[in-house]
């Protein structure tokens, strides 16, 4: 009961903010690795789990019936539901895949700022862990596997400052990265390289133009990334005071 009770208390519990050198060095790092071919071929992995775990999560909300979710080494991604072809529902499960990265982006900021950062790793090993369920190959299996590995080791072995900053770390990479995928979008779409994109998809079903929803995925990216940063940056300038 107690070790129990101390997990309970480890868990909803608030930490300590970081040092201003943390909550700096990450954001550059984020940026670092997002900005860069070589290592964006490898962070945007991530920004791919979420961007599928977004349309999964908003197929089973809407009604729709989820026959799994497929990751791909070229960190592409691809999320298969059962239910009508068009209405609402079709439109959320289309809309939601470039903003969730954003969305968990700033929903991490928002934990952050309040100090719960084992709550927030924690999170996201649930939702890790629910999503595992719905892979259908072994790319995406050995994909979502690692990030969960990565995630337990950090949360349940790491010092507390290393924590934060692996924290701090996630939260700008989800933010910085949402961004660059729409930009990538919409110069596949002037190729003529994405025909059935989320921002396609979405122009027929709502007879609004492909550009219209590239335009709304990049204002609503960039404005979740201004806000998260705001938030993680005003913890950091509350602690100068």
């Amino acid at each position: 009961m107690s070790s129990l009770s101390d997990l309970w208390d480890r868990l909803l519990g608030s930490q300590p903010a970081p040092p201003r050198l943390i909550v700096l060095g990450t954001a550059v790092l984020a940026l670092a690795v997002v900005g860069p071919y070589r290592t964006w071929r490898i962070s945007r992995h991530v920004v791919t789990i979420a961007h599928e775990g977004g349309h999964a999560l908003t197929a089973l909300l809407t009604g729709r019936r989820l026959s799994g979710i497929r990751l791909h080494s070229d960190t592409s991604g691809l999320t298969v539901s059962r239910g009508r072809p068009t209405g609402p529902g079709m439109i959320a499960t289309s809309l939601a895949g470039y903003l969730t990265p954003a969305l968990t982006g700033l929903l991490g900021a928002v934990l952050l700022a309040r100090g719960r950062i084992t709550l927030m790793l924690w999170a996201g090993l649930v939702v890790l862990a629910a999503m595992l369920i719905m892979i259908r190959n072994v790319f995406g299996v050995v994909s979502v596997v690692t990030t969960i590995a990565v995630v337990f080791a950090v949360s349940w072995f790491a010092s507390a400052q290393t924590q934060a900053a692996f924290a701090y770390f996630a939260v700008w990479l989800l933010l910085c990265g949402a961004v660059r995928p729409i930009v990538e979008l919409q110069r596949m779409r002037r190729r003529g390289q994405a025909p059935y994109s989320d921002a396609d998809q979405l122009a027929r079903l709502t007879r609004l133009p492909g550009i219209f929803w590239v335009a709304f995925f990049w204002i609503g990216t960039v404005a979740t990334l201004f806000l998260g940063g705001s938030l993680l940056l005003g913890e950091m300038t509350r602690g100068w005071i």
